[in-house]
């Protein structure tokens, strides 16, 4: 049987969904290190730092007490007491622990959301750039995403007027990132709160916040959370984990805090789903929600470092278009003024062309903006060593030099 046969015989759901252009483009760049060639891989985003001390005794200890066994769905006890201890704590938002849901990483937390909550024919109004799987999620639960694009002189932010713009009578959610992935935009108090208001005339419209990059957030003003706007309390569902600003990736822990029918929700889906997730992992993450932030401090100024040493490098290249990210650990440069360039064997029509270009000739791994709502734009992550990042930028430097 072909590959098109076998791809046919596929439910439609799946044939209609799109590769993550993330981890595609990391799986690339394995193939050609396998290869043998020297990659510098910027695509992905992942911590390079190792996971706290105290977090990886605390799940050593769970092995030794016992920890073995089925979990239960929603989390342990004292995890979701965590959790909303650290989001009263942190964001001023006040949640007992039967409103938190721990799931399998926070991309599992946003996927049971829009399963509870989306019917077919919904709208969801996702602020652009977007993380590439937000737009993906919408269409598994047959929704529709409704795309505002966040103009790059704004630092790439939707305003308040955007929305209102934007919202129908089949408006279901509007949801979006602070601090961002791909642009390392953060919405300010006073912008989130302008947002607010516009939401405070749909009481039919909830709130979805992703807000994994809470503690990279390079801002005087720190973190601002709209689910802490108490007229919009019961209808903003906040989504956080471990994996960014404990560089916890691999240990797969999110979770959903919302109001309890929300909560309730998730819950059953989860439970037949996926059950409770790793035993060993929750205990880790208690760890990481009762201990010092001082880890999590010195990773963000670590990025924060890299950040200036990245944009100081890409306003070096001639054409390149750079925001300053105020969160996160990307580079979002607009590298447009290069379609219709060639080097001779290849002609850059757009960002895939030009970050594959890169990848397979010079050996440079970032993403797309396509599969980010931005076709002008690379992502590049900053989440790797100062000599890495150097070198990156430089042979990108000396890539573009070469079109004409």
């Amino acid at each position: 049987m072909s590959a098109v046969a076998e791809q046919a015989r596929l439910a439609d759901r799946i044939n209609a969904l799109e590769e993550s252009s993330t981890l595609a483009m990391t799986k690339m760049a394995r193939e050609l290190a396998a290869q043998g060639h020297k990659v510098i891989s910027l695509s992905v985003g992942e911590p390079d730092f190792k996971t706290p001390a105290h977090i990886c005794e605390a799940a050593k200890k769970a092995i030794d007490d016992g920890f073995h066994g089925y979990s239960p769905v929603a989390g342990y006890p004292d995890l979701r007491k965590a959790i909303a201890d650290k989001l009263k704590r942190d964001n001023n938002i006040d949640w007992k622990p039967e409103n938190i849901v721990v799931s399998t990483g926070a991309k599992h937390s946003l996927a049971n959301v829009i399963q509870v909550l989306i019917n077919p024919g919904d709208e969801v109004i996702i602020f652009a750039p977007y993380w590439v799987s937000y737009s993906e999620m919408v269409k598994l639960a047959e929704g529709k995403s409704v795309i505002i694009d966040g103009a790059f002189e704004n630092d790439f932010k939707v305003t308040a007027a955007q929305l209102e713009a934007a919202i129908t009578p089949k408006t279901k959610i509007v949801m979006y990132a602070s601090p961002n992935n791909p642009t390392g935009a953060v919405y300010s108090e006073k912008e989130l709160r302008d947002i607010a208001s516009v939401l405070e005339k749909h009481p039919d419209v909830y709130v979805l916040a992703d807000e994994i990059y809470e503690y990279i957030n390079f801002t005087e003003e720190g973190n601002f959370s709209i689910g802490s706007i108490p007229a919009l309390k019961e209808r903003v569902i906040t989504v956080n984990g471990v994996a960014k600003g404990y560089a916890m990736t691999g240990w797969r822990i999110g979770f959903t805090a919302a109001a309890k029918w929300i909560a309730d929700g998730v819950e059953k889906l989860q439970g037949q789903v996926t059950s409770g997730t790793n035993s060993i992992a929750q205990k880790a993450a208690t760890a990481a929600f009762n201990g010092s932030l001082d880890a999590s401090k010195e990773m963000a100024t670590a990025y924060k470092r890299r950040r200036d040493l990245v944009i100081g490098l890409l306003q070096e290249i001639p054409g390149f278009k750079v925001r300053i990210p105020e969160g996160a650990f990307y580079a979002f440069p607009d590298v447009s003024y290069y379609f219709g360039k060639s080097d001779g064997e290849t002609t850059i029509n757009d960002s895939d062309d030009f970050s594959n270009w890169i990848l397979n000739k010079y050996y440079v791994s970032t993403v797309a903006g396509s599969g980010f709502g931005a076709p002008n734009c690379i992502r590049i992550s900053t989440a790797a060593a100062d000599e890495a990042l150097e070198e990156a930028v430089n042979r990108i430097k000396g890539a573009v030099a070469t079109l004409k």
